[in-house]
């Protein structure tokens, strides 16, 4: 799993990635490329969109207006990004990109706006708010975050000339603007800002600003200066315009959504984005349908917040596209999954993720943006952030619990039949057909060369595409213990019948002992090829697909030929040189074993339903 991008935190994650049904993911950075570009912007009066089949050398969004200044100042200073170093949110370094193509990241800036306050981002208040003074007097506050958030704030929109104007006057252009932005797919973020004057006491703005300040509080023990109160200072804000961003789907994403649910897995997206910038990005890597309208696919947090319990566990079920969540409605969504019955798995990877980490039947964190409480929280981690990561995960938890219930099926009647060998023969008052010593021989030589090499078993054709393993299943079922009691009974007539028909033909007790061993080491073998398939003939699975079971299976025969035949063990396992025609009688008894077995597997598959239409 560690090869394809999987870190196990806890080792009974991989049996529950084998019966997950239920993944809820995030957006950004998991489905898409965590790439962005700003696409589009839109004033209270003007729109430009640039065309997206553009490369990004040629990506030059240019608008000349003489109120984008403010806006291009506003993208600058309420940012934590480092342009010349790359590092930051790609949001807000996409943000710096697009001022500087505008002529507008002033490296002098910020030095000019020294910030003295920040209201950092959050989840729940989906805001940022950055307080920046000047020696003259001026406290100049930059709001950035979501549409309806922002608008909320504001009093005034700017005007082309750099005017204001009553926000009321542009508000249905600019709601409807910005769904039609988020409807394409992109982010979108709004912008705005105030200027105050609070040095002069006479200043007719001195009373608000006095109290926006009053509200603020700087924490000097903090190397990054936070607003302790994590309340937005009310201000007479003014909106500055809209930015849409666009962060590619990863091309991945609609090949490993349609294995998903091919295996039986449905995939919700959970996201704090706009709820049209999630639906078209649901339909774009095919969580929905492209013609599925909203009200039958999407669920927004305030719709959330209203239902009850008993109502939010049948709405959770059956819509796939969640947005504007909180990270409490995130758990409130995961436990409702869970009281339907459904095994889910969570990605995340903020702290506010843990939570619903924790309270996931698997928790999945993302290792290159996740924070290190989204990574303690988690069972798995994914190295690449990748949502198609996850399905090669399911696809290796099921393989790997497929193999450790042939591995199990193939040596239970291994054990069986030794066990009973010798109860049989105090019973009886008969001579031990096998020794301790002999005994001990098989199980380190088939468990080792041949019972191992089931965990490099690939997954069988179509193994994907049937349902998930319903967890309450037990290991072995009854038809798998009948079939374990009929090859243990198998190894027990062969061992015993071939030891005592070597007596009768007059060998010695070594060498009956010796065709005894081999006879059930021969069972084994063809037992073997049985088990890499369950259900089906080992022919279908391909005779040479586990290069590792037959260079075992091979090794295994070159071992037994030296027990069989070789001095030094003949003596140490007090073994002797049998006539080759024994070995006949022996091949037999593993052929009759294999004959049986495929038997019993072509008579219980006849009228048996398959996976895929059986129900759970």
């Amino acid at each position: 799993m560690a090869r394809r991008n999987a870190i196990i935190r806890k080792l009974p994650a991989v049996e529950t990635l084998g019966c997950t049904n239920i993944i809820c993911t995030d957006k950004t950075g998991t489905l898409t490329e965590n790439r962005m570009t700003v696409m589009a912007v839109a004033t209270p009066e003007t729109m430009f969109q640039q065309d997206d089949e553009t490369s990004d050398d040629d990506r030059k969004l240019q608008f000349k207006e003489p109120g984008s200044s403010s806006l291009m100042r506003c993208l600058v200073l309420c940012n934590n990004a480092d342009a010349s170093a790359q590092i930051g949110d790609p949001t807000e370094l996409a943000l710096l990109v697009f001022a500087k193509k505008q002529g507008s990241l002033d490296p002098d800036l910020r030095t000019r706006f020294p910030r003295t306050h920040e209201l950092p981002f959050a989840a729940e208040r989906q805001l940022m708010v950055t307080m920046h003074t000047q020696s003259n007097g001026t406290a100049l506050l930059c709001l950035k975050g979501a549409p309806e958030k922002v608008i909320a704030e504001c009093a005034t929109a700017i005007n082309q000339d750099g005017t204001t104007k009553p926000l009321p006057v542009v508000l249905a252009d600019l709601n409807l603007c910005a769904r039609r932005l988020a409807a394409s797919g992109l982010r979108v973020l709004a912008c705005a800002e105030v200027q105050l004057l609070h040095s002069s006491p006479d200043a007719p703005q001195n009373r608000t600003s006095e109290r926006v300040l009053s509200r603020l509080d700087i924490n000097a023990a903090s190397a990054a200066i936070e607003i302790e109160e994590r309340k937005l200072p009310k201000a007479p804000y003014v909106l500055l315009g809209l930015i849409g961003l666009q962060d590619p789907p990863r091309p991945e994403a609609r090949s490993a959504i349609a294995r998903c649910r091919s295996a039986g897995v449905s995939v919700k997206m959970i996201t704090g984005d706009n709820p049209e910038t999630a639906m078209a990005l649901a339909q774009r890597v095919g969580i929905v349908e492209e013609q599925e309208e909203p009200s039958t696919a999407l669920l927004t947090g305030a719709e959330v917040a209203k239902l009850s319990p008993q109502e939010l566990s049948t709405e959770a079920v059956n819509k796939s596209v969640f947005a504007r969540i909180s990270p409490e409605q995130k758990l409130r969504i995961i436990r409702s999954l869970q009281e339907s019955g459904n095994v889910t798995a969570m990605t995340g990877d903020g702290v506010n993720d843990a939570p619903a980490l924790r309270q996931a039947d698997l928790g999945i964190a993302m290792g290159q943006r996740g924070t290190a409480v989204a990574r303690e929280s988690a069972d798995m981690v994914l190295t690449d952030d990748n949502f198609a990561t996850i399905v090669s995960a399911i696809e290796e938890g099921r393989g790997v619990y497929a193999n450790l219930q042939k591995f199990i099926v193939w040596t239970l009647p291994t054990n069986l039949a030794e066990g009973l060998i010798i109860l049989v023969a105090v019973f009886v008052g008969t001579q031990l057909p096998i020794l301790p010593v002999q005994l001990l021989w098989i199980n380190m030589n088939t468990a080792v060369l041949l019972g191992l090499t089931l965990a490099f078993e690939p997954l069988e054709p179509g193994y994907m595409k049937s349902l998930p393993r319903n967890r309450r299943n037990p290991l072995l079922q009854k038809s798998l213990i009948l079939r374990s009691l009929i090859v243990g009974a198998m190894s027990l007539i062969a061992s015993y019948g071939m030891f005592l028909w070597s007596l009768d033909s007059g060998l010695t007790e070594a060498q009956s002992r010796t065709v005894a061993v081999n006879a059930i080491v021969a069972v084994q073998i063809c037992y073997l090829f049985n088990c890499r398939s369950l259900e089906r003939s080992f022919w279908s699975v391909g005779v040479f697909s586990n290069p590792m079971l037959t260079g075992g299976v091979l090794l295994t025969i070159v071992m037994q030929g030296l027990f069989t035949f070789a001095p030094p063990m003949n003596a140490f396992f007090k073994t002797q040189s049998v006539p080759i025609d024994a070995l006949y009688g022996i091949l037999a008894f593993g052929l009759a074993t294999m004959t049986l077995v495929g038997l019993e597997k072509m008579i219980r598959s006849r009228g048996k339903p398959s996976k895929k239409s059986a129900a759970k």
